[in-house]
């Protein structure tokens, strides 16, 4: 416990020898102006008043042995919290002994805690015997506080301060004197004073007036320091006594060793002591009842903008925002009317230039002795760089939770419309935009919206394309632009975007591992400042938004891979690099007679003949150096055990690593190519065949003139063997003009023919074998063409004319033979293809197969025209169109009828084909799209001749169509156009009632004759 220096009386508040001493009235406790409570002999408590429980912080309960000898809430002495058995209380009612001036920390329920002196005395009967004790006791706070607060200012004063005894030992001194005289504690305190002062006189002056209880004042004098300099001094003391004699002496010593510099730095001291309290941290001022300013500082005027003159005199709501002015208002008015004394607000206050700071703001009352309110002192902390991190913290925090919900929300998306939705959610949320959109590069790399929130259509058609990066830029970088109105945009695009009532926008590109995929774009209504948080969320959300990208692409191109696997018409099985097959498609199945449970899991091996098991071992070895084995044509056993002819087209698996895990087959059933390669062959032998055994000299060359056949009779012709893939355009050595003139090869008939692409008739020429000799011939070049009109190479004949009507003879012979043998082949081909539909069960593979058999029957009709007529260069246009309508009749439904017209007159029989094949596939056209099954249909066909040109047409009347909507889906339509480009005929389609398919050509007959 700690005793109090101060007297107290040992009568204090004394009720010895009364028994009834204990039995007080409530109204006369309650009259003491201390605290007080009396406790009985076993230290429960009978009685307290009201300053007691003030103290305390409670009210004890009376009579309770829970609440023994003391109503505080905990007790300390000494720095030691106490027992209640260990309370002066306890002590007196033990001892009997009373005590006072006792001093002890007493804590209360709510945390706080004051300082008290207690006086306790015992109370006896008049008996002598103990029948309790009062305890009378006050708060001491305010004193134990300043002698704290003494030492502390002893210890930490700015000036030197020293304790002596009255002979001048030095008692104490605190850390200034030590550091101005250079000593350590152990070196000055405990030695005299005298040791340190240069003039005797001096401190001998000094000691004498403290003795004798005079106090000086300033005091010059002398000290000699550790460094062996002197220091001026100015000492100021008093002496202390009691009982009237002198106890000790307290110094105080400020060094004036240069005068001038002291006066200076105290000049400095008390300037910057007016400077801090006009330039403190805080906005200080004083308020009047009112709410009225009555005296600011400079810190306040800096904080609203204003003269101390435009201050005074305003009211504290004048500059409020509205929303904390009433909670303000009503807070004061408490404090004002005193309820309560103290309180603090944050608020947000309005300068004069329209920006805005938040203050903390503590307001405290000031009052005259009566309790009477003076002024309120409100002291203003800016809290406005607080209220940023606050609400900078609140939108990284807003900024992650709207990441992870976009992260996480990105692994249940089913489609890219749930990844472009979910990710605007997340823009709009993290970065607090009021509209955004999405955008990414097409095929053609110009930059699409894919989705949007809030644009119009006006808009997005205005900017879409826009990019401020190129569609190959590596590393492209975000782009902020706080304000359109300020950027450096082109005109056009930022009169755009404030139509669109944008004022400040971000780019974010999306990259797919490490490549420019597009982007994200953020729009705000007003300008707006992107911090760094804003940036790295921006880019993160880019990142999400780019791997939702990513992985929705990637599942539905896995899908999509699947759905080719699955479907496709080859086998594709892939096995791991020990030959076990891990995959087996349906195809495979097919293909293999064998279900994927059969195979899974098993060499690939069981599906290899004995006879090529060395073929795997070379196939694994090509995939394990990373070869790619295409297209190899080989054989594989069925289930059944049956032999299948595949071509093979192998490649190595990879993983993530790049590593070669396995291999992927492609097999291709090659048995009907296999067998219409044999037939080919055979055909090909068979023809070869025949135009050897023509007794005229045939060759054919490629679309580039070069020869890629020729028959014995060529070879005979020439007088010597033409090089294949080298000679070019003639088999001939030298070729003249019939008047003698060099004849190029380069513009020989053959050249003109590919180049013109048009058959050349009725030229002669001569050809000069190596021998000399020179033979004049009739050369028949003409281009041929495949499906698509697109010419493949040339085919000649050349017939010597040295004896014109043997020539013409053996030219009948010949053609007669060559219509014979084409015949046949047609009729055989007609015959494979009609077969062929028959077996097939693909109903598209029938139709093109009827199509083709069409075709055949409309060629072989023109060819026998062409071969019944004398010269074989000619043909009657009549005959040709009854020919031509009769075959093309047969491959119609009975309710179909051709009607036909045609002109007299000839054309040369190098129309004849084209224009039999246009006839075949206009008629085929008409009764297929524009005919009933159940009316009769007629189309009427005409060959006539219009003015200078030959007109062929076709008439129905169907529906009609269209020829530019319908040409990409019609082959037979692209036939015709390549036909009539053939011919140098212009194809037109008119529809309506009826509708007409015109082909219009020159007149061929008189251009060739």
């Amino acid at each position: 416990m700690e005793s109090n220096s101060a007297p107290a009386s040992a009568n204090f508040l004394s009720f010895v020898g009364n028994p009834t001493a204990l039995q007080v009235s409530q109204d006369f406790i309650e009259r003491l102006p201390v605290a007080i409570y009396a406790c009985d002999a076993d230290g429960r408590i009978l009685w307290f008043n009201s300053l007691a429980a003030t103290l305390w912080g409670r009210s004890p309960l009376i009579g309770d042995d829970s609440e023994k000898y003391c109503g505080s809430y905990r007790l300390y002495t000494g720095g030691r919290r106490i027992r209640r058995d260990e309370t002066p209380m306890a002590t007196v009612l033990r001892t009997r002994a009373p005590v006072h001036g006792v001093e002890a920390r007493v804590e209360r329920p709510d945390g706080s805690s004051i300082w008290a002196m207690v006086h306790i005395d015992p109370v006896e009967d008049e008996t002598g015997k103990l029948i309790g004790a009062i305890n009378c006791f006050h708060e001491t706070t305010a004193l134990h506080n300043a002698n704290e607060d003494l030492s502390e200012f002893f210890e930490n004063s700015a000036v030197g301060l020293h304790v002596v005894a009255d002979d001048g030992v030095i008692l104490r001194a605190n850390q200034a004197e030590l550091a101005m005289l250079g000593y350590a504690e152990g070196e000055y305190v405990g030695h005299n004073i005298k040791d340190y002062h240069l003039d005797p006189s001096v401190i001998g002056d000094i000691l004498d007036c403290l003795r004798n209880h005079r106090p000086i004042s300033q005091y010059p004098a002398k000290l000699q320091a550790k460094d062996g300099s002197v220091r001026h001094v100015l000492i100021t003391s008093n002496g202390r006594a009691r009982d009237r004699r002198a106890t000790g002496t307290r110094c105080f010593m400020i060094d004036v060793t240069d005068r001038a510099e002291a006066e200076a730095l105290l000049h400095e001291q008390e300037r910057r002591l007016a400077t801090t309290y006009e330039h403190a941290g805080s906005g200080i001022a004083e308020i009047d009842a009112g709410g009225r300013l009555l005296r600011v500082n400079l810190r306040l005027c800096e904080l609203m903008d204003l003269t101390a003159d435009q201050l005074i005199g305003r009211s504290i709501f004048d500059e409020t925002f509205s929303e904390n002015v009433e909670h303000d208002r009503e807070q004061f008015q408490r404090q004002v009317a005193g309820i309560i004394d103290r309180y603090s607000v944050e608020k947000r206050i309005l300068r004069k230039d329209g920006s805005s700071f938040w203050t903390s703001v503590t307001s405290s009352s000031v009052r005259d002795a009566d309790g009477r309110f003076l002024y309120a002192v409100r002291v203003q902390h800016d809290i406005t760089e607080r209220k940023q991190v606050q609400e900078e913290l609140a939108a990284r925090i807003q900024e992650q939770a709207a990441l992870y919900r976009l992260t996480d929300r990105l692994q249940h998306a089913r489609s890219l419309g749930d990844v472009y939705e979910l990710a605007l959610d997340a823009i709009q949320e993290a970065l607090r935009c009021q509209r955004s959109s999405i955008l990414l590069y097409d095929s053609a790399s110009i930059l699409q919206f894919v989705a949007w929130r809030g644009l119009s259509d006006a808009y997005r058609t205005a900017v879409e394309g826009h990019s401020p990066w190129k569609a190959n830029e590596e590393n492209p970088q975000p782009i902020y632009i706080a304000d359109i109105r300020r950027a450096a945009l082109p005109e056009s695009l930022k009169k755009t975007i404030l139509a669109e009532e944008i004022r400040a926008m971000a780019f974010i590109p999306l990259l797919d591992s490490g490549k420019l995929v597009g982007k994200f774009m953020a729009y705000f209504d007003k300008p707006h400042v992107f911090t760094n948080g804003e940036i790295d969320i921006g880019l993160a959300l880019a990142r999400q938004l780019a791997f939702g990208i990513e992985r929705m692409r990637a599942q539905k191109a896995a899908q999509h891979l699947v759905s080719i696997v699955e479907s496709s018409h080859d086998a594709i099985v892939s096995k791991n690099l020990d030959g076990i097959i891990t995959t087996w498609n349906r195809s495979a199945e097919r293909l293999f007679g064998y279900a994927a449970n059969e195979v899974i899991g098993k060499s690939i091996t069981i599906i290899i003949p004995p006879d090529r098991m060395d073929e795997e071992t070379e196939i694994l070895r090509c995939i394990r150096t990373g070869e790619m084995i295409d297209h190899l044509e080989t054989v594989r056993r069925r289930k059944d055990g049956s032999l299948v002819d595949i071509s093979l087209t192998i490649s190595p698996v990879r993983d993530a690593k790049g590593r070669i895990v396995g291999a992927s087959k492609i097999a291709r059933d090659i048995t009907e190519r296999k067998e219409a390669e044999t037939r080919i062959r055979a055909s090909e032998r068979q023809l070869q065949d025949l135009l050897a055994a023509i007794p005229a000299a045939i060759y054919t060359t490629d679309a580039r003139g070069k020869i890629t056949y020729f028959n014995q009779a060529a070879v005979e012709f020439a007088g010597r063997t033409p090089t294949l893939g080298s000679d070019a355009w003639a088999i001939s050595w030298k070729l003249y003009w019939p008047d003698g003139k060099p004849l190029p090869h380069e513009k020989c008939p053959m050249a003109i023919a590919l180049r013109e692409k048009r058959a050349v008739r009725g030229v002669e020429a001569v050809s000069e074998r190596p021998d000399g000799t020179r033979v004049p011939f009739i050369p028949h070049p003409t281009p041929i063409y495949d499906a698509d009109g697109n010419i493949v190479g040339g085919i000649n004949m050349l017939v010597d004319i040295s004896e014109r009507k043997q020539a013409e003879t053996q030219q009948r012979m010949l053609l007669n033979e060559l219509n014979h043998r084409v015949k046949n082949n047609m009729q055989m081909l007609q015959s494979l293809l009609s077969s062929a539909a028959r077996r097939s069960q693909s109903e598209e593979a029938r139709q093109i197969l009827e199509d083709a058999t069409g075709r055949i029957s409309a060629m072989a009709a023109a060819q026998r025209v062409l071969y019944d007529t004398i010269d074989a260069t000619q043909f009657s246009l009549p005959q040709f169109l009854d020919a031509v309508c009769f075959a093309v009749q047969q491959t119609l439904p009975s309710y179909a009828t051709i009607t036909r017209r045609a002109d007299a007159g000839e054309l040369p029989n190098d129309a004849a084909m084209p224009l039999a094949l246009i006839i075949n596939e206009l008629v085929t056209n008409a009764f297929k799209h524009g005919g009933a099954a159940d009316a009769d249909f007629n189309v009427r066909v005409s060959l006539l001749q219009e003015g200078e040109a030959d007109v062929l047409s076709v008439e129905d009347d169907g529906p009609g169509f269209e020829l530019s909507s319908v040409r990409h889906r019609s082959s037979g339509l692209r036939l015709v156009e390549g036909l009539a480009r053939q011919l140098g005929a212009t194809f037109t389609v008119s529809s309506g009632s009826p509708t007409r398919c015109s082909v219009a050509f020159s007149r061929m007959a008189e251009r060739q004759g």
